[in-house]
């Protein structure tokens, strides 16, 4: 019962010292945005606008009244959770980041699955074999990984796995309710893309964890006692490493949210990444505040789910 007061509590205190944080984010981005060269109403009016068209368009944007009037404005709005309208598409930017969140949602949680499926094996592997030809060569790859831009990475995937073979398609997205293999068909390059990437960082964390719990006393006589390989590595030693690992989960996913806005333009998928560009492009500013306070929630709502994660993985640990 204590336990989950604690815990309780500790949930209450990390969510309160979110709003600062938020704050923050939120006065950044508005000041960034706007005092930014661009102008938005110069955009929607095209290059064949005269002046007048565009200054009268600035009018019914609200653009040329002061900068912090427009900032108290939208910053009441955004408490009450109204995050404004698209200067663009003309609907709630709310109403959009919902309609792009499926792409990018799934994209995100394939890609995460694809890095653990390929980190920790390497990482492992690595650790098992410290020093010699495989643990070498594991490392040699999460090097390449790690420095190869998402970009570059999703271009070599294209060329070798559909432009060369055709297994795979090029780019596009297809919802889950067309069927489950096209849905899954569209989003395995984009996933390893963004997998790869994400899963050069773990498996680095995994390997330094694991050296230094195979090095403790108790492996040493698990292994004198004679315990077999598979369940000294992974039932013993992998869970008393879970918790560095699991932390640079949660600290990389500042990574796999800006991995989503490149996988998405460069797969031409319809989420919030590919959303992002194209405000960014059209100077929409509301959609821009909006996405990168979404992020920034989505971003502290995971490293606090990491946090409390570690009492499950290290009984020592209490909230």
């Amino acid at each position: 019962m204590a336990s989950d007061c604690g815990m309780l509590s500790y949930i209450l205190r990390r969510l309160l010292a979110t709003i600062p944080v938020m704050a923050v984010v939120a006065i950044v981005v508005f000041s960034l945005l706007h005092l930014s060269p661009g102008d938005p109403a110069h955009v929607l009016a095209g290059d064949t606008a005269t002046v007048e068209e565009v200054e009268a368009l600035r009018l019914a944007l609200g653009l040329e009244r002061p900068f912090f009037e427009r900032f108290a404005e939208w910053f009441l709005a955004v408490l009450s959770g109204d995050l404004g309208n698209s200067i663009f598409f003309g609907k709630s930017v709310s109403e959009l980041i919902v309609q792009r969140a499926g792409p990018s949602i799934a994209l995100s949680l394939l890609a995460l699955l694809a890095s653990l499926v390929l980190a920790l094996p390497l990482g492992i592997l690595a650790a098992w074999q410290a020093g010699r030809s495989l643990d070498r060569a594991a490392m040699g790859l999460a090097v390449i990984g790690f420095s190869l831009p998402v970009f570059v990475l999703g271009y070599i995937l294209i060329f070798f796995f559909s432009v060369r073979l055709g297994w795979l398609p090029v780019q596009g997205y297809r919802p889950l309710d067309e069927g489950f293999w096209p849905f899954l068909r569209h989003l395995i390059l984009p996933s390893l893309t963004l997998g790869i990437v994400y899963a050069a960082l773990i498996a680095r964390i995994t390997r330094s964890a694991m050296l230094e719990v195979l090095g403790q006393d108790y492996m040493r006589t698990a292994r004198a006692k004679g315990l077999g390989l598979a369940p000294m590595l992974l039932q013993h030693a992998l869970k008393n490493a879970a918790v560095p690992i699991v932390t640079v989960v949660g600290i990389g996913f500042g990574m796999l949210i800006s991995g989503v806005v490149v996988t998405e333009t460069v797969f031409n998928i319809p989420g919030i990444g590919r959303l992002t560009v194209d405000a960014i492009l059209r100077r929409d500013y509301p959609v821009i505040q909006g996405v990168v306070l979404v992020f920034s929630a989505v971003y502290v709502l995971v490293n606090l789910l990491v946090d409390l994660s570690y009492a499950l993985f290290d009984p020592r640990i209490r909230y």
